[in-house]
């Protein structure tokens, strides 16, 4: 019989936290042999535990590593083998993409059920990719619409630098303030960063900045562009 495989769980909320585990129980050749609530406890896990496969929430913070992005990126440069499943609400173009860029081959959304969580633990472990159902549709989605033409998510300056404003909790009238700018063209900038990265409503906005650590950037450079994908 083959040995099982051990399965670490990282989410910062204890009913998903719960609920991942108990799904996970489900399979057979899965064990959960630790589980985190933020990055500092999950570094020293998997400084400390043996695990085949990693299971964390995207947006996880309160940590010494971090969370969203930054935090996979740290953990594909120090755990270079380690397979990751990404548990996440978010299923915008220039995520999923960054994601892939990354490393990251399996994608759980957490509207989905649970026991995708489990199929995706037991491909990544066979370095096969797998993607729940609304992240596959998205994908799907998103290749439709593109066309055949580049994927690549690129924000103007101007379009992020009235993103990581919008984000740091100022209005619309705010920003137009503050950059010499209409409200309309604040506005205009806004949406058409919105619509690039495949986002409907503000609050994806937010889940966005924090997953790419824009919410941690207190200033920007006026010379810089905005590279997001």
């Amino acid at each position: 019989m083959p040995d099982p495989v051990r399965v670490v769980v990282a989410d910062d909320h204890p009913v998903i936290l719960f609920g991942a585990e108990h799904a996970l129980l489900k399979f057979p050749g899965i064990q959960v042999v630790a589980r985190a609530r933020q990055s500092t406890e999950l570094i020293k896990v998997l400084q400390t535990v043996p695990c085949d496969v990693l299971v964390t929430d995207l947006a996880m913070p309160g940590g010494q590593y971090g969370d969203g992005l930054p935090l996979i990126g740290y953990l594909r440069r120090n755990f270079p083998t380690l397979p990751i499943v990404v548990l996440t609400m978010l299923e915008n173009a220039a995520l999923l993409k960054r994601l892939s860029e990354l490393g990251v081959t399996s994608v759980v959304n957490k509207a989905d059920d649970l026991s995708h969580i489990g199929l995706a633990v037991q491909h990544v472990s066979r370095n096969i990719e797998y993607m729940s159902p609304s992240v596959r549709a998205s994908l799907d989605t998103l290749r439709m619409n593109a066309g055949g033409k580049s994927d690549e998510v690129i924000l103007s300056k101007r379009e992020l630098e009235v993103v990581r404003l919008f984000v740091s909790g100022m209005t619309i009238k705010e920003i137009s303030e503050q950059l010499n700018r209409s409200i309309k063209t604040i506005s205009t900038q806004k949406n058409t960063a919105m619509r690039k990265l495949g986002i409907d409503r503000d609050s994806e906005l937010f889940q966005y900045a924090q997953s790419n650590g824009l919410l941690n950037l207190s200033s920007y450079s006026t010379g810089e562009r905005g590279d997001v994908s």
